[in-house]
């Protein structure tokens, strides 16, 4: 008998065990999925959508879920393939990046289930695609599914596995003092520096202000300061810099003055 789906030879060389153990072992610390509704009564959908939820946090294990199946390292399928969902599903199969993962999610995903053998329905994920890990359940907790990712991609052990640094001979960072008194003043300056030219450059651009500040007497002289700058505007060779650094004058230094002022 003739399978309901030949799988694409580029696809297939692509998704070797050899490429997927791999692939496993480079997304242990963050993998995204994307999920495929085949043709499922809801129920396994909405334990998913539970477990996106704050109260589970799957973001602690990595577990990030994507628009698009061009973007995803793992394929999560609930139902029993329906006649309307196969080809969308064959179409979110082929347009994921290779290697890929699988997951059949609940009974129907399993097996098909109750509804193996109905007239509009292909049985289980595996009669169609290429499954590489089942969760089973008629639903299948959330606790369970992400217990079942956990497992197979070795998150838990990971994640459980204690680990005891010795022998550190570094020092802990000087906490210094703030310039106002008030250490919310170089929280705005940072997040204000990363704004504007991101997590690496927006530290540059906070260490420079505030080694600027540091040159003054008095910090909270406004035109002593603002002639400090001037002086850092005309000698600054990345314009990117000086850009930025005039803009974190005046939307962070002077907005703090004014509330002095107040």
């Amino acid at each position: 008998m003739k399978p309901l789906y030949e799988i694409p030879e580029q696809i297939s060389r692509e998704n070797s065990v050899e490429k997927k153990l791999k692939h496993l072992a480079n997304i242990k610390r963050s993998f995204f999925v994307y999920r495929v509704d085949a043709g499922s009564c809801n129920g396994c959908d909405i334990e998913i959508f539970s477990v996106l939820t704050p109260w589970w946090d799957p973001e602690r294990l990595g577990f990030k879920l994507v628009a698009s199946p061009r973007h995803a390292d793992i394929l999560v399928c609930t139902g029993s393939v329906t006649r309307m969902m196969r080809y969308p599903l064959l179409r979110a199969y082929e347009a994921m990046p290779d290697p890929k993962i699988v997951v059949a999610v609940g009974a129907c995903g399993c097996t098909g289930g109750i509804f193996h053998d109905t007239y509009g329905t292909w049985s289980g994920i595996d009669s169609h695609i290429p499954v590489d890990m089942f969760i089973p359940g008629c639903p299948p907790h959330p606790a369970t599914i992400l217990d079942g990712f956990g497992v197979a991609l070795g998150i838990l052990e990971q994640k459980l596995k204690h680990q005891s640094h010795g022998g550190d001979q570094g020092e802990p960072p000087a906490n210094l003092p703030s310039i106002f008194g008030d250490f919310r003043f170089e929280k705005q300056v940072k997040i204000a520096a990363r704004e504007l030219m991101g997590y690496i450059h927006g530290r540059k651009l906070y260490d420079k202000y505030m080694a600027l500040l540091g040159q003054s007497a008095r910090p909270d002289n406004i035109s002593e300061v603002g002639g400090l700058v001037d002086d850092f505007l005309k000698k600054e060779e990345d314009p990117r810099f000086a850009e930025c650094m005039e803009v974190l004058h005046k939307h962070v230094y002077l907005k703090w003055m004014n509330k002095f002022d107040e």
